[in-house]
């Protein structure tokens, strides 16, 4: 696109790195988070803390939906990637799941409240929280006070929808 655009239509080589550079400059603090998350995901593998967790939770006699909701926030607050912390929580999960034989509804319903987890309490671990700010032009403490809450209470609510699900499905 750079080629098409830019260099064969005869703009100068400084121009064309002066308007990449300008473009990528607000998606630096993103990567860098995403790239940060991606490394302490995998310390809270190597290290075992993950299953830990995950063996503590089921351990505590909690519903599966809600202890499938907890681990997922659990790992959200503490590594901030929404996706990271759907994948570790299935992951912590799954072999308590496999052996209840739950259904495809009963699945998808638990798939929601891991959703729902996953999502809550966006802070500055987040890409999406840098995101927002950036682009709105909010300050760390306005993105808290908007972004944060509204990922929160969007979260609890799905997540709410999946017990309720869950439970119909029993």
């Amino acid at each position: 696109a750079i080629y098409g655009l830019a260099v064969r239509q005869g703009m100068a080589k400084d121009r064309v790195m002066e308007i990449c550079g300008h473009a990528l400059q607000p998606a630096g603090i993103i990567l860098l988070v995403i790239g940060a998350g991606g490394v302490f995901k995998q310390v809270l593998v190597d290290s075992g803390v993950g299953p830990a967790l995950g063996e503590a939770l089921t351990g505590m006699g909690l519903p599966i939906a809600i202890t499938c909701f907890v681990l997922a926030a659990a790992v959200r607050i503490i590594q901030g990637s929404a996706t990271v912390a759907c994948l570790t929580a299935v992951g912590l999960v799954m072999p308590v799941i496999e052996q209840l034989h739950y259904s495809g509804a009963q699945m998808a319903a638990l798939s929601i409240c891991i959703a729902g987890g996953s999502i809550v309490v966006s802070h500055v671990n987040d890409a999406g929280f840098w995101l927002f700010g950036k682009f709105t032009g909010a300050t760390e403490a306005q993105t808290l006070k908007t972004w944060t809450m509204m990922e929160t209470i969007l979260g609890t609510v799905g997540a709410i929808v999946g017990m309720i699900a869950f439970t119909l499905l029993s």
